[in-house]
């Protein structure tokens, strides 16, 4: 079956570490996600250490996943340099999905954590990986073996397709 229909949010993990392999994977997925003139406006924050895992968890109210994954990748937007900074956040979508549909390939469970646009979470996020000056963290994506299982619910809904 396609991941885009395997996959689902996942919040706990087992304590087995993402290889270096698999997170190769998953950056390569991330980084060959469209964006706006080609701009590929990212860096990418690899965390597995336990602290500043336990720091990010503490970050959002939502992100306690973020302590228990072995692995959390961190988006991160650039905000110079780029060619359309106003799609900044649509290509940073795009790519966080593509991270999250190639954790589902590999077997893996993930789950996003939104942090941009709101102020104070990225404030947290960025003192947790002391982020340099034009780096704005977009999101957590938590990465792991899964210690929980579910179904995909199938959310197609045709009153909400018009067509014309």
């Amino acid at each position: 079956m396609d991941p885009i229909f395997e996959r689902v949010s996942i919040r706990r993990y087992t304590d087995e570490p993402v290889t270096d392999e698999q997170v190769e994977r998953l950056l390569r997925a991330a980084m060959a996600a469209p964006t706006a003139k080609d701009q590929r406006p990212w860096e990418f924050y690899v965390v597995t250490d336990e602290t500043t895992r336990s720091a990010l968890a503490k970050a959002t109210p939502w992100s306690t996943p973020a302590g228990r994954a072995p692995l959390v990748i961190v988006p991160c937007a650039r905000t110079r340099e780029t060619a359309c900074p106003d799609l900044v956040q649509t290509d940073l979508a795009i790519c966080a999905e593509s991270v999250m549909l190639e954790a589902t390939q590999l077997g893996l469970g993930s789950v996003i954590m939104a942090v941009s646009p709101d102020p104070e979470r990225m404030a947290n996020v960025t003192a947790a990986l002391g982020l340099p000056g034009g780096l704005e963290p977009f999101c957590l994506l938590a990465i792991g073996n899964p210690a929980e299982s579910r179904a995909q619910q199938d959310r197609y809904d045709e009153t909400r397709v018009h067509r014309i």
